[in-house]
């Protein structure tokens, strides 16, 4: 949790955790161990380069709801936009222009959101 805290920011956090039900505890169990206290939490490669490769998967796989998430963790993370557009290009070569181009979008909306320019 404290890893989750650290990246994504308490205000998200008590979000995800203020709406968590009977249902979905055993999830939200899952992904803050497994992701967060496990993936995050390993020194091997930086929190940056986490970061970078999550988006880059996210957008890869068309998993763009969880875009903004991260672009906004990246404020946390160290990942610049200039390195998040080189992370989205190189998603347009090797899995799809019309992916990298809506991860993009979404970049774009996020930053402008948070007051970042681009």
């Amino acid at each position: 949790m404290k890893v989750r805290r650290e990246v994504l920011g308490d205000a998200h956090v008590d979000r995800a955790e203020a709406a968590k039900s009977d249902f979905d505890h055993p999830f939200q169990t899952l992904i803050t161990e497994g992701a967060w206290g496990t993936l995050w939490a390993d020194e091997t490669i930086s929190r940056r380069d986490r970061s970078l490769l999550t988006l880059a998967l996210l957008a890869a796989t068309g998993n763009f709801e969880e875009i903004p998430m991260h672009i906004r963790a990246s404020s946390n993370t160290g990942a610049t936009p200039d390195e998040i557009m080189q992370a989205f290009m190189h998603v347009a070569v090797y899995a799809g222009v019309p992916k990298a181009n809506h991860a993009i979008k979404l970049a774009k909306e996020t930053f402008k959101e948070l007051g970042v320019e681009t």
